[in-house]
């Protein structure tokens, strides 16, 4: 059973998706800790009322190298294998990402390379594309540019707003993170450079990142 340390700055839709999953039994991990940079953010509250151990490190008087060696330091303390980030709203150093290499996973609502960034979803309708979706990936020093591990599709409809398409694609969201943290739960997920590659057979082996 994998150990997650997830990171949200906001509401923590996606950590609540992620709890369910495990409470359903569709994923093989376990929350170890959430961590906020936010201490009045919905998130904190809803982990807690799950019973989860939850922090908020803020970031005020802090240098950025400062408060994420206060997060990595929590999440080791918590034995964290994999960090699982959840609207998390500031961008790691490479400090942080050093310190879990090729263990840190992202959700971003759109389909990579395309619309990386803020304002997405709105980025997507200014373009006219008739295709949106969101696109789980390994975290690495470049903005939403690391390797993806899964992606889905959220068709682009006629009247469309910025709102209408975020819920959509949240939607989707929700299901992409519980599938793709459950491929590296069951050591499906393998990485050669920017390439991902996922088994289909279910080794419930050792876990294989590269």
């Amino acid at each position: 059973m994998i150990r997650l340390g997830i990171l949200l700055s906001g509401r923590g839709s996606n950590l609540i998706a992620i709890a369910d999953a495990i409470a359903a039994g569709r994923l093989n991990a376990e929350i170890a800790v959430v961590i906020s940079n936010r201490p009045y953010a919905p998130g904190i509250e809803a982990a807690q009322q799950r019973g989860l151990h939850a922090h908020v490190i803020q970031a005020k008087g802090l240098t950025r190298e400062e408060h994420d060696e206060e997060i990595v330091r929590a999440l080791k303390n918590h034995g964290v294998e994999l960090v699982v980030l959840a609207g998390y709203m500031r961008l790691l150093t490479a400090h942080f990402i050093r310190a879990f290499p090729n263990r840190i996973v992202n959700i971003h609502p759109s389909l990579l390379p395309a619309f990386p960034g803020l304002d997405a979803q709105k980025q997507a309708l200014d373009y006219g594309v008739k295709i949106a979706g969101c696109t789980v990936h390994f975290v690495t020093e470049g903005l939403d540019d690391g390797p993806i591990i899964l992606q889905k599709q959220v068709p682009v409809l006629e009247g469309d707003t910025e709102e209408t398409l975020s819920t959509r694609i949240l939607e989707q969201e929700h299901a992409a993170y519980a599938e793709a943290l459950e491929m590296i739960a069951r050591g499906r997920v393998a990485m050669e450079g920017r390439r991902v590659s996922i088994s289909e057979c279910d080794p419930l082996t050792v876990r294989h990142w590269k």
